[in-house]
């Protein structure tokens, strides 16, 4: 073993935050079962995707980048979603990091 190298990451390592991170989505429920998803940051999220766990199905037009004030539209079907459902959210800002929010119903 006298020739073991040392891997590293081709990427550069991601500097600590030094405040918490808003989650930059508001929920906007007034058309149930038909969500949005608003994006109220400043920062176009990227890679934005949205799945669901529980029994209900869903249905979702999810552009992969979400600018500031666009918002992300889904709609639920069948099955309790206040009793048995979770939306879950991921997004890269800008900084790269990857992010997962869940959303109760």
């Amino acid at each position: 073993m006298k020739h073991v190298r040392n891997l590293r990451s081709p990427l550069a390592p991601l500097r600590p935050r030094r405040f918490a991170y808003r989650v930059p989505w508001t929920v906007d429920r007034s058309g149930a079962p038909h969500f949005r998803l608003v994006n109220t940051s400043s920062d176009e999220l990227r890679g934005v995707t949205v799945s669901i766990a529980g029994s209900a199905s869903l249905r979702v037009s999810s552009p992969s980048s979400i600018r500031p004030g666009e918002a992300v539209r889904a709609s639920l079907h069948g099955g309790d979603a206040a009793r048995d459902t979770l939306l879950v959210v991921r997004w890269f800002p800008p900084d790269g990091r990857e992010y997962l929010w869940q959303v109760s119903f």
